[in-house]
């Protein structure tokens, strides 16, 4: 399970032209299933992420979390990210979730980031979506749970 995490002022997603998340200051995430993924890379990928510590404090060093800063959680799903591009000139997608398995990881992760934190808004699983960002820093990470990390 992938997530690219960006430290964001804000963030929002449009679907047919009506936004249905959207965020103030703190993390956009878009979030990648792959084939093997389990609801412990989840939870290992949501405790990262909230515990990821990528806001200045006093000093303006990153040492503070989203959830001591009382950031904003939106969850976006981004199937694009797992891909394979090593080679070529098109990316392969046989390491993705199948849309039933994306979808019950992205749901699962989504809930359990619900009763782990407040606010958390979504975009919207498998639609064609408008996200729009305003990224801080910029401040942009890729983490990774696997089976073996």
């Amino acid at each position: 399970m992938k997530g690219l995490i960006q430290r964001v002022k804000h963030a929002s997603v449009v679907v047919d032209g009506e936004t249905i998340g959207a965020i103030d200051h703190g993390i956009l995430l878009l979030l990648g299933v792959e084939k093997h993924d389990t609801t412990a890379q989840a939870d290992k990928l949501l405790k990262k992420i909230l515990g990821y510590r990528i806001f200045g404090d006093d000093t303006g060093r990153m040492n503070l979390n989203l959830q001591q800063v009382g950031g904003g959680l939106l969850v976006v799903s981004q199937f694009t990210l797992v891909a394979d591009t090593a080679k070529g000139l098109r990316p392969g997608f046989s390491n993705g979730a199948t849309p039933e398995k994306g979808q019950e990881l992205y749901d699962y992760f989504v809930a359990a980031a619900q009763k782990s934190h407040d606010p958390v808004a979504t975009g919207k699983f498998g639609a064609d979506m408008k996200v729009s960002l305003l990224n801080d820093g910029p401040v942009t990470f890729l983490l990774e749970a696997s089976a073996e990390r």
